[in-house]
C-alpha cells in the first residue's frame, strides 16, 4: 500500500467517523429539544387547568356563601323583555310551525351590603318558550280555514346568564380581598401535583404568586425564579386587568428531561464508543500491518544479505579447492574446508533462529525443564562468545554474587538466551567490546544484568527492542548484522520460564539488559 493511498484511506475514515458522531450528536440534541417542547406544552396546559380549578372553587364558595342574600334582593320595577320568533310553513303537511322565545330580564338591588359595597345591582333572566303547530287548508292561494293548534309552553330560569352575571359581580368585588385569603399554598401545591401527574410529569416543582412583579405570601419555601426553568399563568383574571400571576419553577428540569430519554442517550453513547473503538482498532491494525510489512521487507533484505555472504564465501572456497595449484596443497584445502564448515554453521544458526521463533509462536517449542545451576549456564554462554571478544580485543567482566543459583529451566534455551544477550552487546559496541555480567539474589529471584558500553538506544527503540523483526536503524541497514529475532526470542523464553526481562539504555553510553528468574 503506497503512502498516499494509506493517508487517503485514513483521512476518509476520520471524516466518516466525525460525520457519524456529528449526526448522532445532532439527533440527540433534536431529541432533547423535542422533549423540552413537549414538557413546556404539557406544563402550560397543566397551569391553565390549575388556574381554572382555583377560580371555579372560589366561585362555588361565593355562590354557596351569598345565595341567601341573592334570593332576598328586592325586584325593581324595571324589566326588559326580548322576543325571538321563528315561523315556517310546511305545504306537504299543511302545517304552520311557530317557535317563540321571550327572555325576561329582571333587575334587583341588595337590601344591605354583603360585599362591602353600598348597593349591588343584580339581574335574573327567565326564558319563556312557546311552540305551536296549526293545521291549514288551502283554497285558491288563501287560508280558508285554520284548524285547532297544538301548543307547548316552557318557562325556565336561565342559569347560564345568572352565572355570567354572578361571575362578573364576584370578580369586581373580591378583587379587594388579599390573595392569601383567596387561595392557599397547599391548594396550589395539590392542584399542581394532580395536573402534572395526569400528564406524566414527575419532578420537583416550586411556585410563587406575584402581584405587579412582586412576590406575595403565597409561595413554596424554595421558590426561585430562573430563566428557562420557570413558567407562568394568570390567576384570578378580572375584566379590566390581570392582578395576579402564578409562577411555577422546575429546578431539576434539565435532569428530568434527560432522564426521560436516558435510554436513548445510553444507547447513543454505547454506539459512539463502539464506532470509535472499531475505528481506532482498524486504524491501529492498518498502521501495524504497514509497520509489519516494512519490517518484513527489512527482514527479507537482511536475511538475503546474511545468506549471500556465506554462500559467496563457500563458492569461492570451492572454486579455490578445485584449482589444480591448491588441490594438492593439503594445508590450504583443510583451511578452505574449515571456512566452508564455519559459513555453513553460520547459515544453519540463522535458519535455527527463524525456526525457533516460528515454533514459539505456535507453542511447539520443546521446553523440558530441569534443575540447573544458573552460573554454569552463564559460563557456557560466555565460552560461546569468548573467541569473538578476544578477536575484537574486548573483555567480559563477571561479578557473580548470587548465593542461591538453582533454577528450573531448559539448559539449552536458557544458554541461548544469555548468548543472544552477549551477542547483542558485542554487535552494538564500537571498537573493543567491554561487557559486564552481574548476578544477585532479590527475594525469591535471581537477577542477571548484562551491561555494555556500546552505542545505546533511544527511548523509542527501548520500547520496541523486544518486538519481532525490530532493528534500530543506524544509517546503513547492514552495518550491524542480524534479523531482529534475537531479543524477541530472549523475551519469549524468559516469560515461558515465568521471568521478566527489560532494558535500560542511554544513547551513546551503552545498555543494560536485566533478566529476573524465580529460584528453587
Amino acid at each position: 500500500m503506497s503512502k498516499r493511498i494509506f493517508v487517503l484511506l485514513v483521512v476518509l475514515m476520520v471524516i466518516s467517523l466525525l460525520g457519524i458522531i456529528t449526526v448522532q450528536i445532532f439527533w440527540i440534541r433534536s431529541s432533547i429539544e423535542m422533549r423540552e417542547e413537549q414538557f413546556s406544552t404539557s406544563v402550560k396546559f397543566a397551569l391553565a387547568r390549575v388556574s381554572e380549578n382555583i377560580q371555579k372553587r372560589e366561585f362555588k364558595e361565593n355562590i354557596s356563601r351569598y345565595a341567601p342574600l341573592i334570593d332576598s334582593m328586592q325586584k325593581s320595577k324595571q324589566s326588559n323583555v326580548r322576543d325571538f320568533v321563528f315561523q315556517q310553513i310546511d305545504t306537504s303537511r299543511n302545517e304552520i310551525f311557530t317557535f317563540r322565545q321571550s327572555i325576561l330580564e329582571n333587575n334587583y338591588k341588595s337590601q344591605f351590603s354583603p360585599f362591602e359595597a353600598d348597593t349591588v345591582n343584580f339581574k335574573t333572566f327567565l326564558s319563556r318558550e312557546e311552540t305551536q303547530i296549526e293545521k291549514i287548508e288551502f283554497n285558491s292561494k288563501d287560508f280558508s280555514e285554520l284548524s285547532p293548534k297544538d301548543r307547548m309552553v316552557k318557562v325556565e330560569r336561565l342559569d347560564r346568564y345568572d352565572k355570567l352575571e354572578l361571575e362578573s359581580i364576584f370578580k369586581n368585588i373580591v378583587s379587594r380581598t388579599p390573595i392569601h385569603d383567596r387561595v392557599s399554598a397547599n391548594e396550589i401545591r395539590m392542584n399542581l401535583d394532580n395536573e402534572l401527574r395526569a400528564r406524566d410529569i414527575d419532578t420537583k416543582v416550586e411556585f410563587g404568586v406575584f402581584s405587579e412583579d412582586l412576590i406575595t405570601k403565597v409561595k413554596s419555601d424554595r421558590f426561585v425564579e430562573k430563566r428557562g426553568y420557570t413558567y407562568n399563568v394568570p390567576l384570578f383574571v378580572t375584566d379590566d386587568s390581570i392582578d395576579y400571576v402564578l409562577y411555577v419553577s422546575f429546578p431539576e428540569k434539565k435532569e428530568y428531561i434527560l432522564s426521560t430519554i436516558s435510554w436513548i442517550l445510553v444507547l447513543s453513547a454505547v454506539f459512539i464508543f463502539i464506532i470509535i473503538l472499531s475505528f481506532a482498532s482498524a486504524l491501529y491494525q492498518l498502521i501495524r500491518q504497514k509497520q509489519i510489512s516494512a519490517i518484513k521487507t527489512d527482514f527479507i533484505n537482511n536475511m538475503t544479505h546474511e545468506f549471500k555472504t556465506p554462500i559467496a564465501t563457500i563458492n569461492l572456497a570451492i572454486d579455490s579447492i578445485r584449482n589444480p595449484k591448491i588441490i594438492n596443497d593439503k594445508e590450504k584445502v583443510i583451511r578452505y574446508a574449515e571456512m566452508i564448515r564455519q559459513e555453513n554453521k553460520r547459515m544453519h544458526a540463522q535458519v535455527e533462529n527463524v525456526l525457533r521463533i516460528s515454533k514459539l509462536e505456535k507453542n511447539q517449542l520443546d521446553l523440558s525443564k530441569d534443575v540447573v545451576n544458573f552460573h554454569d549456564i552463564i559460563g557456557d554462554a560466555v565460552s560461546h562468545v569468548n573467541l569473538i571478544i578476544r578477536d575484537r580485543g574486548g573483555e567480559i567482566e563477571q561479578s557473580l554474587d548470587a548465593k542461591q543459583v538453582e533454577i528450573l529451566a531448559s539448559k539449552f534455551h536458557m544458554t541461548n538466551v544469555i548468548t543472544n544477550m552477549l551477542d547483542n552487546a558485542i554487535k552494538y559496541s564500537e571498537g573493543a567490546p567491554k561487557i559486564k555480567i552481574e548476578t544477585v539474589n532479590a527475594g525469591n529471584n535471581i537477577v542477571l544484568k548484562v551491561s555494555d558500553k556500546g552505542i545505546g538506544m533511544s527511548k523509542n527503540a527501548q520500547r520496541k527492542v523486544f518486538n519481532k523483526f525490530y532493528r534500530e536503524h543506524t544509517g546503513n541497514i547492514h552495518n550491524v548484522k542480524g534479523h531482529g529475532l534475537g531479543l524477541s526470542y530472549v523475551k519469549s523464553i524468559v516469560e515461558k520460564h515465568h521471568g521478566q526481562v527489560y532494558v535500560e539504555s542511554e544513547k551513546g553510553k551503552g545498555s543494560t539488559f536485566t533478566v529476573k528468574l524465580p529460584i528453587i
